[in-house]
């Protein structure tokens, strides 16, 4: 059985989980944004098999969004640091957390905290509008379609 490639969907939602929309990508760039680059510590700090770790790095990698780099030669070992794009996929990540946040941690509170670095305080990612600088939620907008629509696809 193949499996559907939502990259050659017209759609960027679905685009975007051909990139990292299998469980373990988003937690590898989490980790590798908090600064756990190395094989060894992502391998640890997760609990994840060397193949399906490998395997997952190697596609981030490929999709642009961690650039692989040598640190040692004797033994060669790489570690991994965020591209733009992969910079960029972690503010999704943000949005997710806050998701998470306010769903699934219950009494005990959010595991996480988030200092803005603008202005020193605590707080949480919330979306806003690009024009006119309002909150955007969902109920807020209207999807229409754009240029690279085909036949009005979202």
């Amino acid at each position: 059985m193949q499996r559907t490639r939502f990259g050659d969907m017209t759609c960027s939602i679905a685009r975007t989980l051909d990139i990292i929309g299998e469980p373990w990508s988003p937690l590898i760039l989490r980790d590798v944004y908090v600064g756990i680059e190395r094989f060894d510590d992502l391998q640890r700090d997760l609990g994840i098999s060397s193949k399906v770790l490998s395997g997952r790095l190697k596609w981030l990698v490929e999709s642009g969004v961690l650039e692989r780099r040598e640190y040692s030669q004797r033994p060669v070992r790489h570690e991994y640091t965020l591209t733009e794009k992969g910079l960029e996929l972690c503010d999704l990540l943000l949005v997710l957390a806050r998701w998470g946040d306010r769903w699934t941690s219950g009494d005990s509170g959010p595991p996480t905290l988030y200092r803005h670095h603008a202005c020193g305080r605590t707080s949480h990612v919330e979306l806003r509008c690009s024009a006119c600088g309002q909150p955007m939620r969902a109920t807020d907008v209207d999807m229409l379609p754009g240029p690279g629509a085909e036949d009005g696809g979202a």
